[in-house]
C-alpha cells in the first residue's frame, strides 16, 4: 500500500499543476507546456508499439498529419468546436491503422520499418496533389471565431495534460493486463510465444491500432495550436525523428523513459537553439551526437541508468509470483 501511495504521489502533484497553471502561468509558458505533453504523448505511443511490441515504425508521422487534417476538416464541415475534432482524430488514427496494419504485418524487422516510412511518405504526397484537402497551401480554420482565443492557450494545455495523463495510466493499464504481457512476449520471442499459446497477431494489431491513435490525437492537438494544417508540416518525418530521439535517449521499453526523453529533448532544443543559437543542419547534427552517445555509454537509455542507480522503479510493469504461486511452481 505504502509504494502504491507513493507511485501516485506524483500523478496527484500533475493533477494539481493542471488545475492552477492556467490562472498563474503566462500564455508562453501554457504554450510550451503543451508542446511538451504533446512530445510526451506521440513518444509514449511509439514507446508502446517499438519498446513493448518490437514493431518500429518510421512511418507514425503519417498518423501524426492525419489526425490534424482530420480536426481541421471536421470543424469546417460541421461548424462546432475544433477541440471536437481531436476525437474524430483518435477514431479516425485507429480506423485507419486497423485497415493498414494487415498489410504492414505480413512483413518484419527492417522491412516494416522500411514500409511503414514508405506508406507515410506516400499519404503526404496525395496529400498535397488534392484540391480537396488544399493541396501544399492545406486547411485553416474556416471560423477563427470557433475559438476563444483568451482562453486558447490555457484550454490547449489542460487537454494536453489530460492527454498525458491518459497514455500514461492508460499504458500501464494495457501492459500490466494479460494483453500486455502477450505482446511483450512476442518481443522477446514470437515463436516461442505462439508455442506456449499467445495469441500474437491480435495483441500486436491492438497495440498498432492504439499506438496510431494516440498520435493522431496529439497530432489533432499539436497543428491546432497554429490555426492551420499543411501538408509538409503535417507529415513531416521529424515527427517521428522526435518520436525516436525522446525514446532512445529516455530509456525504450520504459514508461518514465518519454518522459525524461521529453524534458532532456526540450532542454538541448532551448540550449542549442537561444543560448547557443546554431543553425537548422547543425542543430541536428548535435541532438544526432546526443543519441549515439546514449546508444554507446547507456544503450537502453538514460532512465534505465537512474533507475538501476537510484533503486527508484516508478511506473514498473515486472510481474512478481505470489509466495502460493511460487510453491505451486516450485
Amino acid at each position: 500500500m505504502r509504494d502504491l501511495i507513493l507511485r501516485a504521489v506524483p500523478f496527484v502533484v500533475f493533477t494539481a499543476f493542471l488545475a492552477f497553471a492556467p490562472f498563474t502561468l503566462e500564455d508562453g509558458s501554457l504554450h510550451l507546456a503543451t508542446e511538451i505533453f504533446v512530445i510526451v504523448v506521440i513518444a509514449s505511443m511509439w514507446n508502446l508499439l517499438a519498446g513493448y511490441a518490437g514493431l518500429v515504425s518510421l512511418g507514425h508521422q503519417m498518423y501524426f498529419g492525419a489526425g490534424g487534417y482530420a480536426l481541421f476538416l471536421f470543424a469546417n464541415a460541421t461548424g462546432l468546436s475544433p477541440y471536437w475534432g481531436i476525437l474524430v482524430a483518435l477514431a479516425l488514427g485507429a480506423a485507419a491503422a486497423a485497415l493498414i496494419a494487415p498489410l504492414l504485418f505480413r512483413l518484419r524487422d527492417a522491412y516494416f520499418a522500411i514500409a511503414s516510412w514508405v506508406l507515410a511518405e506516400i499519404v503526404s504526397i496525395l496529400v498535397q496533389k488534392t484540391d480537396a484537402l488544399g493541396g501544399i497551401t492545406g486547411v485553416s480554420l474556416g471560423d477563427p471565431g470557433a475559438v476563444d482565443m483568451d482562453r486558447f492557450e490555457a484550454i490547449m494545455f489542460v487537454i494536453g495534460g489530460a492527454m498525458t495523463l491518459a497514455a500514461i495510466i492508460g499504458s500501464l493499464w494495457l501492459l500490466r493486463s494479460k494483453t500486455g504481457l502477450a505482446f511483450m512476449c512476442a518481443r522477446d520471442n514470437e515463436a516461442a510465444s505462439q508455442a506456449i499459446g499467445v495469441n500474437v497477431w491480435p495483441a500486436r494489431f491492438l497495440v498498432y491500432v492504439l499506438s496510431a491513435a494516440g498520435v493522431a490525437a496529439a497530432g489533432a492537438l499539436s497543428l491546432l495550436g497554429g490555426l492551420v494544417v499543411q501538408p509538409g508540416a503535417a507529415f513531416s518525418p521529424d515527427w517521428t525523428v522526435v518520436m525516436t530521439f525522446v525514446v532512445i535517449v529516455g530509456g525504450i521499453g520504459t514508461l518514465e523513459g518519454p518522459i525524461l526523453g521529453a524534458a532532456i529533448y526540450f532542454l538541448l532544443r532551448q540550449a542549442l537553439t537561444v543560448i547557443v543559437p546554431l543553425s537548422g543542419a547543425w542543430y541536428l547534427a548535435a541532438m544526432g551526437v546526443v543519441a549515439v552517445a546514449t546508444m554507446l555509454f547507456a544503450p537502453k537509455g538514460l532512465w534505465p541508468l537512474l533507475r538501476d542507480r537510484m533503486g527508484v522503479d516508478w511506473l514498473t510493469v515486472r510481474r512478481t509470483l505470489s509466495p502460493s504461486a511460487a510453491e505451486e511452481r516450485a
